[in-house]
């Protein structure tokens, strides 16, 4: 018995030095690492700090740095001249030149020049990217998220990419662009990027676009379709549009009763009374409301179709 807890203790004793041993090279390890770090940084900073020649020189001779300061503006050759103990020289600054690896390095380190300029997420290049502020690596990253099929919705959809900083997001927010997509004029494919609907309800809405006469006139007749309810509705709704110039007048006081009774506030008994209303009443009794108080349409469709662009006679 006494054996077994002394072959116990033992092994707890190796456990507990290789434990102790374990932690120490973490240490040395993550110590090593910093001071890598940090010796790193200083040859960075030595490398920008280091010039193989000077960047300004002082040109005492009038006629040479006027030559030298012909291509620049008069303001900035007007900056340049100075007075030294009561003598009249130029400041002629020219970068120096360095060696490669030093101006690689200045090239990775250098802080980059921001702008800001208004963009579509979806569709900005890569170069166009970093130009906004972002690295090369991160604009790659960006692109392959939408290479891989995904797509920015809303600007809040921007803001939730990884490589996206809330201060950047903050910068750039007031000039992301993103096109809302026309009823009228996108296809199946576009509605079915919306979210809430898949190719079902895509087909639909072109569909339903077509029995309106070619186009919608306002985007809540989406609900007009079958199972398109007011929560798959306000999915999208923000999202959607319906531009005044892709509009196609209905025209529903030139149809025949068969083309009439395709729209879904018609049908078969208002085309045929619609018809026979336009051939008993001048043009100037043609309204949606008269076509209602005739008891040609009922209240609930005259509404609906009082909302639409309707061609005039």
């Amino acid at each position: 018995m006494e054996k077994r807890k002394g072959s116990g203790e033992d092994g707890k004793r190796e456990l507990n030095s290789s434990l102790a041993a374990g932690i120490t090279a973490l240490v040395f390890l993550i110590i090593g690492y910093q001071t890598a770090l940090f010796i790193h940084r200083a040859s960075v900073l030595k490398i920008m700090e280091r010039k193989d020649a000077p960047d300004t020189v002082f040109v005492i001779d009038r006629a040479l740095a006027e030559s030298i300061l012909k291509p620049l503006s008069e303001e900035r050759r007007e900056a340049s001249r100075k007075e030294v103990r009561g003598r009249e020289v130029y400041a002629v600054k020219k970068e120096a030149e360095h060696s490669p690896a030093v101006k690689a390095v200045r090239s990775r380190a250098a802080p980059k020049s921001v702008e800001n300029f208004r963009f579509d997420p979806n569709t900005v290049s890569v170069e166009d990217l970093v130009r906004l502020g972002f690295t090369e690596r991160q604009a790659l990253s960006i692109d392959n998220y939408r290479k891989k099929g995904g797509m920015f919705r809303r600007k809040t959809d921007f803001a939730e990419s990884f490589v996206v900083t809330d201060s950047v997001y903050a910068r750039l927010e007031p000039y992301i662009d993103i096109p809302l997509i026309d009823l009228n004029i996108a296809d199946s494919a576009a509605f079915d990027r919306l979210p809430g609907i898949g190719g079902y309800f895509a087909a639909k809405m072109v569909e339903y676009r077509a029995r309106l006469g070619g186009s919608y006139s306002y985007k809540e007749q989406l609900m007009d379709i079958y199972r398109f309810d007011r929560e798959k509705f306000d999915a999208l709704a923000d999202l959607v549009a319906v531009g005044d110039g892709n509009i196609k007048p209905y025209p529903l006081w030139t149809l025949p009763a068969d083309s009439l009774k395709k729209h879904p506030y018609i049908g078969s008994y208002a085309a045929r009374g619609i018809v026979i209303y336009r051939e008993n009443n001048p043009e100037s009794a043609w309204t949606v409301d008269a076509l209602e108080k005739a008891g040609v349409l009922k209240p609930e469709m005259a509404a609906k179709l009082g909302r639409c662009v309707i061609a005039a006679p």
